[in-house]
C-alpha cells in the first residue's frame, strides 16, 4: 500500500489523470467529492475515442444534464456516473442491464438530452437466471 495518497479534484481532465497514473505508476486516483477512476474507466474513454476534445465542456454539460435526468427519472443508480461518457456530442452508454425493459429508457433519455449527436451503447445483458 502507497503511503502517500494521490487525488485529483471533479475538473481534473483525463488527460491530467492519465499523467498523474503513469507518473506516480499508481492504479487509482480517488476524485474528490465524485469517486475513483481506475484504468478500466480510462479504457472505457479511449475506446469511445478519446481523451479530450475541443467540446469538452459540452461534454461535461451533457453529462451533467443527462445524469440530472436519469436520477429524475428515477433511471439512475450508485453507478451511473461510471457508466455514462460524453465525448465530442456522442454518448457512450456502458454497464449491465437486466433487460430491454431497462436499456430502452436509458437510450431514449439520452437522445432527449440538449446536445447529443449520437448515441452508442455498449451496455451488456445480464445473464438471465433460471426458472426454478
Amino acid at each position: 500500500m502507497t503511503r502517500e495518497v494521490f487525488r485529483v479534484d471533479e475538473t481534473a481532465t483525463l488527460g491530467e489523470i492519465v499523467d498523474l497514473i503513469e507518473a506516480k505508476k499508481i492504479k487509482r486516483v480517488p476524485v474528490v467529492h465524485v469517486g475513483i477512476v481506475g484504468r478500466g474507466d480510462l479504457l472505457k474513454v479511449l475506446a469511445s475515442g478519446g481523451v479530450e476534445t475541443a467540446d469538452e465542456a459540452q461534454d461535461r454539460t451533457i453529462r451533467r444534464q443527462l445524469l440530472a435526468e436519469l436520477q429524475e427519472q428515477k433511471l439512475a443508480t450508485d453507478a451511473s456516473e461510471s457508466r455514462v461518457v460524453v465525448t465530442g456530442g456522442i454518448v457512450h452508454l456502458w454497464g449491465i442491464v437486466r433487460s430491454e425493459d431497462e436499456r430502452r429508457p436509458l437510450r431514449v433519455t439520452a437522445e432527449n438530452t440538449p446536445g447529443v449527436r449520437g448515441i452508442e451503447d455498449h451496455t451488456e445483458l445480464a445473464p438471465s437466471r433460471p426458472v426454478m
